[in-house]
């Protein structure tokens, strides 16, 4: 298994640079971290008394590892999950907070564990994790990563202004659900045709 140092460097990879859309709820972000988290750490890198977007311009590669790796690592608790989980679950941590657990929960439930939808890696979770990993150990990472990938799509379902990052604009598969099967093995991976079936009701 990989490493979270070596994690944490693919995620930021994946993430890209200064990016400001106004489609997105996050604002101005860099290397995945938004101005919204550099704010909450009062993360004034330019020395000017507030956290602004010229501060996000100025995060660097190694500030925005070392932010995943503290806050949305270990502090989380994604560390007392069974390690085959560890990396998708750390990756959508970044990308969606703590809609990462509770996807995680809801399929902890379907696979037949009593857990609370709170978003938390508390003791039940952890608990439900470890036992679902021992009934089907060569399942659940991929089951998270199509959890995972059913989640973006119901957003787009939902909101028609973030079905660009679920679909490019010559049709195909978006970022999202491109990130989201980096973590699913490939014969899980949704066919052309299985994807325009998928996406044939947005406009």
């Amino acid at each position: 298994m990989q490493n979270i140092a070596d994690i944490a460097r693919e995620i930021v990879a994946r993430e890209g640079g200064f990016v400001n859309d106004p489609d997105d709820p996050g604002g101005a972000t860099k290397f995945g971290v938004t101005i919204h988290t550099m704010r909450r750490l009062g993360l004034d890198l330019t020395g000017d008394g507030q956290v602004s977007v010229a501060d996000v311009r100025e995060l660097s590669r190694a500030q925005a590892e070392d932010i995943f790796i503290d806050h949305y690592y270990r502090r989380p608790g994604i560390s007392k999950l069974p390690e085959v989980l560890h990396p998708s679950v750390f990756d959508m941590y970044v990308n969606a907070g703590g809609n990462a657990v509770k996807i995680l929960q809801r399929l902890l439930r379907q696979m037949g564990q009593d857990v609370d939808i709170d978003g938390a890696i508390g003791p039940q979770t952890v608990a439900a994790a470890k036992a679902a990993f021992r009934a089907a150990p060569d399942y659940i990472a991929d089951a998270y990563g199509i959890a995972r990938r059913n989640y973006y799509f119901r957003l787009a379902d939902r909101r028609a202004a973030s079905r660009k990052y679920a679909r490019t604009q010559a049709g195909g598969k978006g970022g999202w659900i491109r990130r989201a099967e980096e973590f699913i093995s490939p014969k899980y991976h949704l066919s052309p045709a299985e994807f325009n079936e998928r996406v044939a009701a947005w406009a």
